[in-house]
């Protein structure tokens, strides 16, 4: 779909755009000069639980991290909604409070947006943030030797399509909403303390598919250790009774080319790393020698942290 804008906008014709089509980051970045650099990026998506104040809440939060991802801090935000004339004001007013209240935790001004029509509802948010030009976080920071952290567990993806298919418990739903409206800005901000370079967040391409862009980007190969992988209480269970959305089939048929499994990793625990997340957390390559402090630090802030793998030469993915 983007070969016809190959040309149109080349990179040598705006040194001031720092990140763009040509790269594979989760936001667009702006020079503005040498001390400020303005990341934009926008992200919507039909709703993945029932609450509509969760939804807005969870949309909001997804469309921040990008920011976060890229090692930046989010001000300004605009509303994206597709609402069906059909549904009822209060559930339309309720999803717009959860994305404004989730804006208004992570320090943003919502100051307006668009909205239409539509058969599905869409939400979500344009999400402009700054961050320093020398220190931005980006796919191709990750060298060999450096650690790999995760900020969230996986397991969004099987969970919200159990719920979908009315075969979740609850109190499964309640875990991941929680960790789904959870925003990534202090796992972002413990990356730009702690000079991070390479990162990314986990969303719809799953920890492999955003892995392998982080990979590929910095012309490395990374290694997962997959019994130190976090997941949600519930998502081993309904992996095992194969509930993934259609997103994870097309992660696997996209993405497993490159990827490598040991033999005694059976198919379900294969799909959960293919498994399409909703605002998922931070992929981050630490260096060995600021791993003990970056850990130390995000348990004096509780933030939770998780040492999944590791950055090696060569290219691909192994899971271990």
């Amino acid at each position: 779909m983007l070969r016809p804008l190959q040309g149109l906008f080349r990179s040598e014709d705006y040194p001031d755009l720092l990140v763009g089509l040509g790269e594979p980051d989760d936001a667009a970045v702006w020079r503005l000069d040498d001390e400020r650099a303005l990341i934009a990026t926008t992200d919507f998506f039909t709703p993945v639980v029932d609450d509509p104040y969760d939804y807005g809440a969870i949309a909001a939060a997804n469309a921040l991290s990008d920011v976060y991802a890229m090692g930046g801090q989010p001000f300004l935000a605009l509303n994206i909604a597709a609402l069906p004339p059909s549904l009822p004001v209060e559930i339309s007013a309720e999803i717009l409070r959860g994305g404004a209240e989730k804006a208004r935790e992570a320090g943003v001004v919502l100051a307006g947006g668009h909205t239409v029509q539509d058969k599905e509802p869409k939400y979500g948010l344009i999400v402009l943030g700054f961050v320093h030009p020398q220190r931005i976080l980006s796919k191709k920071g990750a060298q060999p030797g450096d650690a790999l952290v995760l900020s969230k567990p996986l397991g969004f993806g099987t969970v919200t399509t159990a719920l979908k298919r009315e075969q979740a418990d609850p109190s499964d739903v309640a875990e991941a909403v929680g960790w789904m409206k959870r925003l990534n800005r202090q796992a972002g901000e413990l990356a730009v303390e702690f000079g991070l370079r390479g990162g990314t967040d986990v969303t719809g391409f799953s920890l492999l598919g955003h892995g392998l862009e982080m990979a590929n980007a910095s012309g490395v190969g990374l290694r997962f250790f997959f019994e130190r992988i976090p997941f949600t209480r519930g998502a081993r269970r309904y992996a095992s009774e194969w509930i993934f959305p259609g997103g994870s089939a097309d992660n696997k048929l996209f993405y497993s080319s490159q990827v490598r499994f040991a033999p005694g990793i059976d198919d379900a625990s294969q799909m959960l790393l293919f498994d399409a997340q909703t605002s998922g957390g931070l992929l981050l390559a630490v260096p060995p020698q600021r791993l003990e402090g970056l850990l130390e630090r995000a348990a004096q802030v509780g933030q939770p942290l998780w040492v999944v793998g590791e950055v090696i030469s060569g290219a691909g993915i192994e899971v271990l």
